[in-house]
């Protein structure tokens, strides 16, 4: 673990990418206490710019709402529904790509099958007809996120276990006799966890510009402020009020840029020999 923080902390983009992370996540748990009233409500003066007034650092937007408050309450969302529906996409792909790589045969072929209709459609028209058929809510919204996301997962999670089984430690258990459900958990999983993880982090990103995406085409949750909303919601005022588009488009800017800088981190620490082959070309 030691060596792992080491190897991870010589890394200065992975060390920013933490702080920038850690920072968004302070401030979305930290939103009520900051901002007493509701992003939604109107508090002081339409199209205040940033530093004008001190009570609105960020500005106001067209109908007199708080930018600093719509973004800590739209960074409760973006890292909500980035978290959830990466997480339910990882245990999908674990789930379908393990059993397809221990078992081979006719299962492979099929579960891969599967997995391949899934990967010819493109996942944000996807995402937007699922969420357009459930109407638009944070449940419909995860839900829309993960069944495009577990594909890429599903193939890797295939193509370890199907390097892995091959290994004496698994074809021991397999002599033994332990069930094949034992040895999938405890013996394949635990060695092909890295790259699943690695993934894992990229795929919060990848979630986070999804929903993005969906609320500024107003797919997006009615009942929760989020920064793709507000991008969406101030395109008509881009001349007149370039701050409304700009402060949440850095957010989603810097918040996806420091996830990929982890993403990137994880990846060096937890595979030092490709981050060497790659430091001597």
């Amino acid at each position: 673990m030691t060596t792992f923080l080491q190897r991870f902390t010589t890394n200065k983009g992975a060390v920013v990418g933490l702080v920038i992370v850690a920072v968004v996540i302070a401030i979305a748990l930290m939103a009520p206490f900051i901002f007493a009233s509701s992003p939604w409500m109107m508090v002081g003066q339409p199209l205040l710019k940033p530093f004008e007034n001190p009570e609105f650092p960020l500005g106001t937007d067209m109908l007199g709402r708080d930018i600093g408050a719509g973004l800590a309450y739209g960074a409760q969302v973006s890292l909500l529904i980035g978290v959830i529906s990466t997480m339910v996409a990882v245990v999908v792909g674990i789930l379908i790509g393990a059993a397809a790589g221990f078992h081979g045969g006719w299962i492979d072929d099929l579960l891969m099958r599967f997995t391949e209709f899934f990967q010819t459609i493109p996942q944000l028209a996807m995402a937007v007809v699922l969420v357009a058929i459930f109407n638009p809510s944070i449940y419909s919204i995860v839900g829309a996120i993960a069944l495009v996301s577990w594909p890429p997962v599903a193939r890797l999670v295939r193509s370890e276990f199907m390097s892995l089984k091959q290994r004496e430690f698994v074809q021991a258990a397999v002599v033994i006799g332990q069930r094949p459900s034992r040895i999938i958990f405890t013996q394949i999983l635990p060695n092909a966890i890295s790259p699943i993880i690695i993934t894992a982090s990229l795929m919060i990103a990848t979630a986070i510009l999804t929903e993005s995406a969906l609320s500024f085409l107003g797919l997006g949750d009615r009942n929760m402020m989020s920064w793709g909303y507000m991008i969406g919601a101030s395109r008509t005022m881009l001349r007149e009020a370039p701050w409304m588009s700009v402060m949440p488009g850095l957010a989603i800017l810097l918040t996806v840029l420091a996830i990929n800088l982890i993403g990137e981190g994880l990846s060096d620490a937890m595979n030092p020999q490709l981050h060497k082959h790659r430091g001597n070309k």
